[in-house]
Formats: C-alpha cells, structure tokens, sequence
C-alpha cells in the first residue's frame, strides 16, 4: 500500500520499521518538530525522523496540521492509508477524511480500557492483570474509533519500560497482520460500557507516600520506570526506587525496620531491590547502602 506514518517517540520506530520491511510504499513520515534536549538544549530529532531519515523516507514535521497548506501537502500525497503510533498532534477531520482505507492507530491498550496519553503506565497502576494493543480506525474522539484488531498480553510484575518495549513489538506486528487482511476485517464499534480515561502522568505523581499501601506503592514503582521514577528524600538527595519487593510487615509509615532496608508502608512493607541516586547509574540495594547506610528506624520522606 502506498501509506504515509505518523509517530514520534521510540515506541512508534518497530511499526515504521515493520512497514518498510514488508515493503509498503512509504510516501512521507509526519512526526513532532525537533526539541531541545541534553545538557547544550541542542534541537534533537524525533526517533521516528532519525529512522525514516536512515530508511530513506522523506520527513516532514509542521508544527499543526490545522493549517490548510499542511492539509493541502498531507493530501497531495495520495497515500491509500495512514499508519499513526504516538504521533501528538490531533488530526484534523481533512486528514481522518483523506486516506481512502482511513487513518489506522496503534494504541497499547485493550480498548475501551485507557483511552488517553498513558495507557501502559494506568493499566499497571491500576493492578490489571491484562493490557495489550488495539488497532483502531481513527475518528475525531480520544481514541473512540472502531477497532480492527487487537493483541493481549499479560501485566505481570513487567515496569513500563518493559511492557512499552513489548507492546510496540506486538503493536507493530498486529499493524502489518491488519494492513494485509484489512479489505476483509469489518470494524468493530467501541463499548461506551468499560471505557476509561489514562491521563497523562504528572511528575508530582511520582514522589512516594508512604501512608499508601505497600501493594499499590509496588505498582507505582514498576509504572514510573524508568521515567519519571518514583522517588523519597533521604538526607535532603532524591532517592528513586526502580524495583521492589512487598513484605507482610508493618511499622510506622516510612520507617526503616531491619538492616535489609525494608520499609514501613500504611499496609505491610517494601524491600527495595534497585534504587538510584541522583547523577548515578542503577544499583542494588546492597550496592546502595554500602555507599549510604540507612540506619533501622530512620524514617524517610
């Protein structure tokens, strides 16, 4: 098919790659101008424009797609469907109206289930036990079009790192499966019934409370890593916890019960297992308290 992608961050490239591997006709990738980042605030490149630039597909980064010339430029390519992972710019009705297959997305979640920016990391804050990935036909909605395809996939003890790096494997592969099925595939009309909202995640979110229970600041870890990062103060340095154990022990909220760093919650216990402080790379809780002891009855913030 002649296709036209549109995506941005890191889980969006294994979609791109797939389409060209399967040798679509890859007309143009749409994808967020760059931004500054690093240490000099140099503008850097999306993921997605660095690979389409190595694959030798033409990119193309308009900082909105409401403007009639934007609009013009996307339907003077003629593409016969267009591929969406993560793009972050809303499409305005011209462009769902333009492909005449429509404008198919990738979303990593089981729809109606986590509509929104933050599907992996909802799903695991909330204890699913399922997530997966939808392939959907795009309308006007927040994620609200009718659904060709979908992949489950179990939550596990799994980060959002982890999930986000397996559901855009699965995603991309479900793309291709779709793309050479979809003249057969009738789609399936959204369940108002069950739907749910996954906001983004605030930064404010992340610092631990430790009146919570241990069980959901367990899911709170795995949800923020890598990024943000749940995170206590100790000795006034941020502290971020990137894996931990729940204990069935309790204590006073935030204190620290045994030489093995476990910590009271509102409701049992966690035992961190990889912790890492500011300016330093992940390390074990062994390889952290031999660099900072953290005396038993020391309460954290």
């Amino acid at each position: 098919m002649r296709i036209v992608f549109m995506g941005t961050p890191e889980f969006s490239v294994p979609t791109l790659a797939a389409l060209h591997e399967a040798g679509h006709e890859l007309v143009a990738a749409y994808t967020q101008p760059p931004r500054p980042a690093g240490r000099g605030k140099q503008l850097q490149p999306s993921p997605v424009h660095r690979w389409a630039e190595e694959l030798g597909i033409p990119v193309r980064h308009p900082a909105t797609l409401r403007d009639m010339e934007a609009q013009a430029d996307f339907l003077a390519l003629e593409p016969d469907v267009a591929v969406v992972v993560a793009y972050g710019l809303m499409l305005p009705r011209p462009i769902l109206d333009g492909p005449p297959k429509g404008c198919l997305n990738v979303h990593a979640s089981l729809l109606p289930r986590w509509r929104g920016a933050a599907p992996i990391q909802r799903a695991i804050l909330a204890g699913d036990h399922v997530t997966g990935v939808t392939i959907m036909r795009m309308e006007r909605g927040l994620d609200t079009g009718p659904m060709l395809a979908t992949a489950r996939v179990p939550v596990e003890d799994k980060t959002s790192g982890e999930l986000h790096a397996e559901l855009a494997e699965i995603g991309a592969r479900l793309m291709i499966d779709t793309l050479a099925q979809l003249d057969q595939l009738r789609p399936e009309p959204q369940s108002e019934l069950g739907a749910t909202y996954a906001a983004k995640v605030d930064k404010a979110e992340a610092r631990i409370d430790w009146s919570k229970p241990a069980e959901l600041i367990e899911r709170e870890v795995r949800a923020f890593a890598p990024f943000p990062g749940s995170w206590f103060e100790l000795d006034g340095e941020r502290v971020k916890l990137l894996k931990v154990h729940v204990i069935g022990v309790n204590g006073a909220d935030g204190t620290v019960l045994d030489d093995n760093f476990t910590i009271a919650c509102g409701q049992a216990a966690i035992r961190p297992v990889t912790l890492q402080r500011a300016g330093r790379p992940a390390m074990s809780a062994e390889e952290f308290l031999r660099g900072k002891p953290v005396p038993v009855g020391a309460v954290l913030r």
